[in-house]
C-alpha cells in the first residue's frame, strides 16, 4: 500500500517531500539531445562555475549522488592511513552511514560528546594529546555537521574558532553540509559565509533535502586538494554517468536563491510548529528550533497515538522524545492539522 493512501503529510525527513517544480523544470531542460558523459557537459561546467560564484574564486564545486558519498569523498581528500576524525558523538558520519568512514577511509572517529550537537575549540584540543605518539591514532580532520543533528546551528564566529584552532594544529575543517541551507536561511548570512569565509577546507552542500531529486556536491576550498577529487570521486562510486542531472538541479538551487527560500520556508514551518507546541500541556521543546527540525518531549501516550496517523522518528523513546522535520512543500496548513491532532491527543 502506498504511504500517500495511509498517511498525511510526513513529519520525518525532509528527505520524504517531493521535487521541487524548478528543479524539476531545469532536469526536464536538461533532457533534450545528448551529451557527453560523467561532467563533460554545458550543465556541469553552469554548476561548477556557479559553485565559484556562490562559494568565492578558489572553490571547485563536484557533483556527487548522495551526502554520505560526499562525506566519503570530502573526507578521504584529507587523510592518510593512520588518521583519525574528530567529530561530535552525534554526527552523522558516526551514527548514520553504517560505519562507512571506518570501513571505506579505515580512519578512526575520535567522539566527543555534546548537549547541544556542536564542537567546541577546547573539544578539538581535548582529543589532540596522542599526536606524534605511533601508538595512537593522529586527529587530521574536525568534521562538524551544519545544520547539527540536533537541529542546531553553528554561527560564522563559531565556524571561525573552530577553523583557527584546527589549523593551528595542523587539522583541516570539514563541514557535513547536508542542511547547510537552512543553517544559513536561519543565521541571515549566505553560503559563502559559514564555510569559505569561516575558514572551512572542504565541505558537501545538501541538494536532496533542499527539493532536489538527487543530487549532492563536494565544494573544495583548499586548492591543494582539488586534484584529486576526480579520482577519489571515481574510486569511490560517486561519478554519475549522467551528470548533467545532477548539475542542473545543483544549479537550480544556487540560481536566485532558490536555496535559501526553499530552506527559509522549512525553518518557518518549523517555528510555527514549535511555537503551537507551547501551548499544549504536557509538550515541551528538547532543543532550540533553530532550522527545520523540532525536537519534542511528549507523554507517551501522546506519541503512541501520533504514530497511528503520522510518519516521524522517535529520538528517545525512553522519554518521549520525538524529531518533526519539515520541507520546502510543508505548508501551514499541515502544520496546523497536525498540531490539532496533537492536542486530541494531549487530551484524549
Amino acid at each position: 500500500m502506498l504511504i500517500e493512501s495511509m498517511y498525511p503529510k510526513s513529519f520525518a525527513s525532509d528527505n520524504h517531500a517531493g521535487v521541487h517544480p524548478a528543479v524539476l523544470d531545469a532536469i526536464v531542460a536538461a533532457n533534450h539531445g545528448d551529451a557527453p558523459a560523467y561532467g563533460d557537459d554545458k550543465w556541469t561546467s553552469a554548476f561548477e562555475e556557479k559553485a565559484t560564484e556562490v562559494f568565492g574564486p578558489g572553490a571547485q564545486g563536484f557533483a556527487v549522488l548522495n551526502g554520505a558519498g560526499a562525506n566519503m569523498v570530502g573526507l578521504a581528500l584529507m587523510l592518510g592511513r593512520y588518521d583519525a576524525i574528530i567529530c561530535a558523538d552525534s554526527a552523522h558520519i558516526a551514527t548514520h552511514e553504517a560505519g562507512a568512514s571506518e570501513r571505506l577511509l579505515g580512519v578512526k572517529l575520535m567522539t566527543v560528546p555534546t548537549e547541544d550537537g556542536k564542537l567546541r575549540p577546547n573539544d578539538i584540543t581535548s582529543r589532540l594529546g596522542g599526536i606524534g605518539n605511533p601508538h595512537e591514532p593522529q586527529p587530521t580532520v574536525v568534521s562538524i555537521s551544519q545544520a547539527t543533528e540536533f537541529g542546531t546551528c553553528y554561527s560564522p564566529t563559531e565556524i571561525a574558532a573552530l577553523a583557527e584552532t584546527a589549523h593551528a594544529s595542523g587539522l583541516r575543517l570539514h563541514v557535513d553540509g547536508a542542511r547547510l541551507a537552512n543553517a544559513a536561511a536561519y543565521l541571515g548570512c549566505d553560503l559563502k559565509a559559514i564555510t569559505t569565509d569561516a575558514g572551512v577546507d572542504v565541505f558537501s552542500f545538501g541538494g536532496t533535502k533542499n527539493g532536489a531529486l538527487a543530487a549532492e556536491a563536494v565544494v573544495v576550498l583548499d586548492p591543494s586538494l582539488a586534484d584529486a577529487v576526480p579520482f577519489l570521486r571515481r574510486q569511490s562510486l560517486q561519478l554519475a554517468s549522467k551528470m548533467r542531472f545532477i548539475s542542473a538541479q545543483l544549479s537550480a538551487l544556487l540560481t536566485d536563491d532558490l536555496w535559501r527560500r526553499n530552506a527559509a520556508h522549512a525553518n518557518q514551518l518549523a517555528t510555527r510548529l514549535a511555537d503551537g507546541l507551547a501551548e499544549i500541556p504536557g509538550a515541551s521543546l528538547a532543543y532550540p528550533v533553530q532550522s527545520n527540525a523540532v525536537f519534542a518531549t511528549l507523554p507517551l501516550t501522546v506519541v503512541e497515538a501520533l504514530h497511528r496517523r503520522y510518519l516521524f522518528h522517535d529520538w528517545d523513546a525512553t522519554t518521549g522524545t520525538v524529531r518533526w522535520m519539515t520541507a520546502f512543500d510543508t505548508t501551514p496548513e499541515h502544520v496546523d492539522d497536525f498540531l490539532d491532532d496533537i492536542r486530541k491527543a494531549a487530551a484524549g
